[in-house]
């Protein structure tokens, strides 16, 4: 499997690149030259195994020069070995609905099942390595803390988690701030999560920056992400398939990596129907898609703040895919996007993302109607994002199987819970000590020399 940048279609990478450097030298995102595709006999043979079986399988197909299956596969062994569910995710219907929960491991998000296998990858690509890797991520509430709990306490590796100060909620916080290992740092940015992104962004292309501090990333621009999360819309598609029904995923999203792992999966053979993108007030996905505007606005606060969102990094993946792996297409419109804010994407690429995509968005009312309408139907707590994920489906057509990606658990927004319901959901017991845990942060403007001399003050 070799790898290019969307924006230089020529010059090929190797999956320990792409998994080092994050993003690519031209500034653009890593994706695979080929995507592999499953034949039905091949999709029959994967549906018997478990999950974590399926992710061996799936996941040595982008990386096998890196390593063997047995080995892959004790990677993941070890990934998920603390997770509160025995096959990792958790499947539950409700009615017509079916819920994929996917916040099992150990700090309560999504982010949890990719990032405990990258932090595994760190460890055997870091064996022979005698510099330490600072790793560099910023965070719109749940990639920080995953990454952190992954990365913290091993050799070898420093983490600094940018995050955008007072828009995370207090438990999002306070998951990676009262970490206590002296390889884990937290940044408070003076801004929104677009600014941590911008910044993060800018340290990856100043070369000089980023060799001298050794630099590495685990946002969802990384593939490794992805191919991780590519996992569980296999394991959910082969436990509810029925003959003859289509199958759709609404998928809460921000950044637009989890919908595209969705997307991904869909071209390596499953035979999903629509992916939904869920969207709160910050819209511009709905918008792209509907209207083929790409045009930024300003962010806008919400009580669901890991969508608070209006740069999705991942989206110039999907550019690039419906331009025939175009690079001078996907250089222009990035272009476009950083001097105007906006690109116009023409209508023939956008029939084509209509083909595979959907998307609507809820205001905050919405939002919290619908957490007390499903906890009085079904005596379950949604979080916001999971809620946004469930409430598109009222407002769009979909024939089919509706499966919703529950992306976070409740407890990490405990005050919007209780405004919709008058409870506030608990943390697991083994999570509690954070509410009264010292917290280490350092608040920064959001200003990329002042960010940079911090970094190189700790390393």
């Amino acid at each position: 499997m070799k790898y290019i940048s969307t924006r230089n279609s020529k010059k090929t990478f190797s999956f320990k690149d792409v998994f080092l450097n994050a993003l690519a030298p031209d500034g653009g995102l890593f994706v695979p030259q080929n995507i592999p595709f499953f034949s039905i006999k091949e999709l029959n043979e994967l549906k018997k195994l478990s999950y974590n079986d399926l992710a061996a399988k799936i996941i040595i197909k982008f990386c096998s020069e890196e390593f063997e299956e047995n080995e892959l596969k004790e990677i993941v062994e070890k990934s998920y070995k603390s997770f509160r569910s025995k096959e990792t995710v958790i499947l539950k219907k409700y009615e017509d609905i079916y819920l994929l929960e996917l916040f099992h491991g150990p700090t309560l998000a999504f982010k949890d099942i990719a990032l405990q296998v990258i932090g595994n990858m760190y460890e055997k690509f870091l064996l022979n390595q005698k510099n330490k890797i600072n790793i560099v991520v910023a965070t719109s509430g749940d990639t920080g803390s995953a990454a952190i709990n992954a990365i913290k306490g091993r050799n070898k590796l420093n983490i600094f988690v940018l995050h955008p100060q007072n828009k995370i909620s207090e438990v999002q916080r306070k998951l990676m701030t009262t970490v206590k290992e002296n390889n884990v740092f937290n940044i408070a940015v003076k801004g929104n999560f677009d600014d941590c992104q911008n910044l993060v962004k800018s340290m990856f292309v100043d070369n000089e920056f980023k060799n001298k501090i050794n630099m590495s990333g685990v946002n969802s621009i990384n593939w490794a992400r992805i191919i991780s999360q590519i996992v569980y819309y296999f394991y959910a598609f082969f436990k509810i398939e029925e003959k003859g029904k289509k199958i759709n995923f609404s998928v809460p999203t921000g950044n637009f990596g989890d919908v595209y792992a969705g997307y991904i999966s869909k071209r390596m053979g499953l035979s999903i129907n629509k992916l939904i993108v869920a969207t709160n007030r910050n819209d511009i996905l709905k918008r792209a898609i509907n209207t083929g505007e790409y045009k930024i606005a300003d962010v806008v606060e919400t009580i669901s703040p890991s969508m608070d969102i209006q740069v999705a990094s991942n989206f110039e993946r999907l550019i690039f895919d419906i331009n025939s792996n175009d690079d001078s297409n996907v250089k222009e419109k990035m272009k476009n996007l950083k001097e105007q804010k906006f690109f116009k994407i023409d209508n023939n690429q956008l029939k084509s993302i209509k083909h595979d995509f959907v998307s609507e968005s809820l205001s905050e009312k919405e939002t919290q109607n619908i957490i007390k309408n499903f906890y009085n139907k079904f005596n379950v707590i949604l979080d916001p994002h999971t809620a946004v994920g469930y409430g598109v489906l009222n407002k769009i057509s979909s024939e089919g199987i509706n499966v919703v990606l529950a992306t976070a658990h409740p407890c990490k927004f405990p005050e919007v819970i209780n405004k919709a319901i008058g409870l506030k959901p608990n943390l697991p017991k083994e999570l509690d000590y954070i509410m009264s845990a010292k917290e280490n942060y350092d608040l920064i403007p959001n200003n990329l020399d002042k960010i940079k001399n911090h970094i190189l003050e700790k390393i």
